[in-house]
């Protein structure tokens, strides 16, 4: 019998460690997204600006070159923009997909600011409206790092230090 306890509780610790390091990795995910959707707004400045391809063409070839989530963006922006404006689609693609992604909401904020000149401007339009919003990407960017570097180890700890206290309180 005192086997099956000394099993549990040790099983006890593991999961509570192994939630600790899930949770700190939400961290590194959302600096990968942040730096992926980055990268997308660069190659979608440069097909806009060298080739005059149709947005959604452009959107489909994004998806294809970025990280999961991010391609999920634009893939459904991509087929919005059959029924819906430029601007609708890439913001009901947002809001669709949000859940899915560990982007925060001032980083949904952020994205969705890409869609007010979509399609309706010229091209320098559009490109200016992508260089703003990847200066604010950049500070997001910056942020996130930050939160990272902060919070992942504290995570791991916290984990680590939770599932002691609770074998120690069970023994």
């Amino acid at each position: 019998m005192q086997i099956i306890k000394y099993i549990m509780l040790i099983l006890l610790f593991l999961a509570s460690t192994r939630l600790g390091q899930l949770l700190s990795q939400k961290f590194s995910y959302r600096l990968e997204e942040l730096e992926d959707i980055k990268n997308a707004l660069n190659m979608f400045k440069a097909k806009i600006k060298f080739t005059y391809s149709p947005i959604p063409e452009i959107f489909q070839e994004i998806s294809q070159n970025v990280g999961k989530n991010v391609s999920q963006i634009f893939l459904k922006a991509k087929e919005k923009m059959e029924i819906f404006s430029a601007e609708d689609a890439w913001i009901n693609a947002i809001e669709e997909v949000k859940n899915c992604t560990n982007l925060n909401k001032e980083d949904i904020k952020t994205i969705k600011l890409l869609g007010k000149m979509l399609g309706k401007a010229d091209v320098e339009g559009q490109i200016s409206q992508i260089e703003i919003t990847e200066k604010f990407l950049e500070k997001q960017i910056k942020e996130a790092y930050e939160e990272k570097q902060k919070n992942q180890k504290l995570y791991k700890k916290l984990g680590s230090t939770i599932g002691l206290a609770l074998v120690i309180l069970l023994i």
